[in-house]
């Protein structure tokens, strides 16, 4: 019995420790405003469409989850997905700069939407 009970304290001290190990940080809206300047020329504009190096439109990215945003972000920085300037900017961002950016896009559409109500 005492064992049995061991092995569970075990267990469960190993999935609390698991969970922290591979916590991801908390995105910082407001550290996100400064790193913001790249993209809200081109992904804050209703229908804009860039013409480098093919025209294409550009995505709003407001209201995206910020879990999208951050795995296109790192898709951009590691080559996996191709843009020349998404790429550029991307590989010039930390790891937090790109939670932050995310969080801080994710909430832009949350308030919105709400403020449409």
């Amino acid at each position: 019995m005492k064992s049995n009970v061991l092995s569970i304290w075990a267990a469960a001290v190993m999935c609390v420790l698991s969970t922290t190990a591979f916590a991801q940080p908390a995105g910082n809206e407001q550290a996100a405003k400064t790193a913001n300047s790249a993209c809200t020329g081109c992904h804050s504009i209703p229908g804009y469409q860039a013409s480098f190096p093919k025209v294409f439109r550009v995505p709003m990215i407001a209201g995206q989850p910020a879990k999208y945003i951050e795995a296109a972000l790192q898709s951009y920085k590691r080559g996996e997905r191709n843009h020349p300037s998404m790429t550029a900017i991307a590989q010039g961002l930390t790891d937090q700069q790109i939670v932050d950016l995310a969080a801080y896009y994710a909430a832009r559409g949350a308030s919105t939407a709400a403020a449409s109500k």
